[in-house]
């Protein structure tokens, strides 16, 4: 075997061999026996790849825009067929004049009526709703439209399209090992129809210590779930706005849930120990400051008498 594939990416710089990574798997798919969250493995032009779901907690302190309209076709439907539906059910005008006519023309309104950004649980459930997405009745439709403005069950503003997930809550994306960290964020994004940008997002390894890890671009966020376990009580991925995230090291965040006071004295401690340390280190190069001009000094002594 090569050594290309003795090892797998975790990231542009670093690997880990792969019987390391097949032994961590082998206990990662222990704890989720009997759930959708066991992982996969496969071999791609001789190289491991691990493929499955991914759970990523919302982190957001500021709303997201989402999209009013999906622009996949499959989802919408015509005006003449949204007329027809309604016709055929039901003859009340109040429906008619909500439609609009079939054949006038229809403006920025056609999009208003297709059901374009549903309630997201799953890569499962979307591809269920694909298929039943021709035989829509009125009542079909006008769920369809309630459900447009919730995503997992929260409602947003659908005149404004603003939405702030519910911090904390959980959704899941389905990825492999090869993907990077940008890449799991546009595919995040995408399943949620989110008008943000994905650099104005970023992934955090979040410790329950209050240790913040930010999984750089050049990370496989998949392959990091995996080094950190399946224990998501002890360490959770995060997306939050990448100009509010902030790194905590394993050293700091041994302090953060300590009260005020205790912190207080061991700020003054630590401003005791600097003092120290500078004035150790004052006393060490004065002296070494007095050994060189005494010994420069009797150098132009010697100089002198020569």
């Amino acid at each position: 075997m090569s050594e290309h594939q003795m090892y797998v990416k975790l990231n542009e710089e670093k690997f880990i061999p792969k019987s390391d990574i097949l032994s961590l798997l082998r206990t990662y798919n222990c704890y989720h026996e009997g759930k959708n969250f066991q992982l996969r493995t496969r071999e791609e032009d001789g190289e491991l790849i691990l493929e499955g779901l991914l759970n990523i907690y919302w982190g957001l302190r500021r709303p997201i825009r989402l999209q009013m309209y999906d622009d996949n076709e499959r989802f919408r439907l015509s005006r003449s067929a949204v007329a027809k539906q309604l016709s055929a059910e039901s003859n009340n005008n109040s429906l008619d004049r909500e439609t609009g006519p079939a054949g006038g023309d229809t403006g920025g309104q056609e999009e208003e009526d297709s059901p374009q950004l549903l309630r997201t649980r799953s890569d499962a459930s979307f591809m269920r709703v694909q298929r039943r997405s021709n035989t829509h009745t009125a009542r079909d439709l006008q769920r369809l439209r309630t459900h447009r403005f919730s995503i997992n069950g929260h409602f947003y503003n659908h005149k404004t399209s603003v939405f702030t997930p519910a911090y904390g809550s959980v959704t899941n994306v389905r990825v492999n090992s090869s993907m990077t960290t940008g890449q799991v964020l546009n595919l995040l994004l995408h399943k949620f129809r989110v008008e943000n940008i994905s650099e104005e997002f970023v992934l955090y390894m979040v410790h329950e210590s209050g240790e913040r890890a930010r999984l750089r671009d050049g990370e496989y966020p998949l392959v990091t779930r995996v080094l950190y376990g399946p224990c998501e009580k002890i360490s959770k991925i995060f997306i939050t706005e990448a100009d509010l995230g902030e790194e905590v090291t394993y050293d700091v965040a041994q302090y953060i849930k300590f009260e005020i006071p205790v912190l207080d004295s061991f700020v003054v401690k630590l401003k005791e120990e600097e003092e120290r340390e500078i004035t150790k280190l004052t006393k060490k190069y004065s002296a070494l400051k007095s050994t060189i001009l005494h010994q420069l000094e009797g150098r132009d002594l010697t100089s002198d008498r020569v």
